[in-house]
């Protein structure tokens, strides 16, 4: 793993990049964190099971976190950050610098966090470049859970709640390594948190891609009954499948947890599926 920077169209994101050791990358799975954290959220330190670097590159993807616009390299730059939409063009952008620097294997596939995930969605519905293959999101769903006050609420044990449920769903380091994770909520991003659910009803049916959406067992932020999942999943109307999981014994910051390891290996599986459909459609 290494910190990297990457050029998109005039604003430098950076991150951190995992490569497979002697041997030609698989595909290039782009990961983007959620709200308040940083690319470090897929490289958790508490425990070598938790970092989705380490497991991606073992089996043979290139894994690019990048800290999303107004966060990391970009943040002096856009300290206010960028909403949604300008976030998703500036990903895309950020995507096509980079595979046209390394080798894409056979193509992108998207792994995203709760505020990350509506990028990956945004950035999804309006890809023009060939070869995005799927998208695996968590920790987001279309109607929040939760009064929306709290969206900009400095309550700590409110939001040490809802970020990240029973404390022992981590390892007992995480809360001392995530010193390293956590990040400012850019203003922008912030004022477009309640915004979701009428963007979402123009995003969701233009993604054109399988889709992958997985909720957390202490998930407290989002609505996820079946109702909802129903008319989530309807929503995405244009992708070829839909899979939803729930993930036992996780909570919203699914990756830093004991159950990121799980996670981490259904979200490949689910990549070396889209993979498999992809080779299979240009035979």
């Amino acid at each position: 793993m290494r910190p990297v920077t990457v050029d998109a169209g005039g604003i430098v994101l950076s991150g951190l990049l995992s490569e497979p050791p002697q041997t030609a990358p698989r595909a290039v799975i782009v990961a983007l964190h959620g709200g308040g954290m940083n690319a470090g959220y897929f490289d958790g330190q508490a425990h070598p099971d938790v970092s989705l670097l380490a497991v991606g590159a073992r089996l043979g993807y290139t894994v690019l976190a990048l800290d999303r616009p107004g966060y990391g390299a970009s943040a002096d730059r856009l300290p206010a950050g960028q909403r949604l939409t300008a976030q998703a063009a500036t990903v895309r952008r950020a995507v096509q610098a980079f595979t046209a620097r390394h080798a894409p294997g056979a193509g992108t596939f998207l792994l995203a966090h709760s505020f990350g995930a509506k990028v990956a969605l945004a950035a999804a519905a309006d890809w023009d470049a060939p070869h995005l293959l799927g998208l695996d999101v968590s920790g987001c769903g279309r109607r929040l859970a939760v009064n929306t006050g709290l969206v900009d609420c400095h309550r700590v044990g409110s939001l040490r709640r809802l970020n990240w449920g029973p404390l022992g769903l981590y390892p007992p380091q995480t809360f001392w390594a995530s010193q390293q994770v956590v990040a400012p909520m850019p203003v922008r991003e912030v004022s477009t948190v309640t915004g979701w659910t009428r963007l979402s009803a123009a995003i969701l049916p233009r993604v054109r891609v399988p889709v992958r959406l997985t909720f957390a067992e202490y998930e407290t932020w989002w609505r996820h009954d079946d109702e909802e999942i129903a008319d989530l999943t309807a929503r995405l109307s244009a992708a070829p499948r839909v899979v939803v999981d729930h993930l036992p014994q996780a909570g919203h910051n699914i990756s830093l947890g004991w159950a990121a390891r799980a996670y981490h290996l259904k979200a490949l599986a689910f990549a070396e599926e889209c993979l498999a459909d992809a080779q299979l459609t240009s035979r």
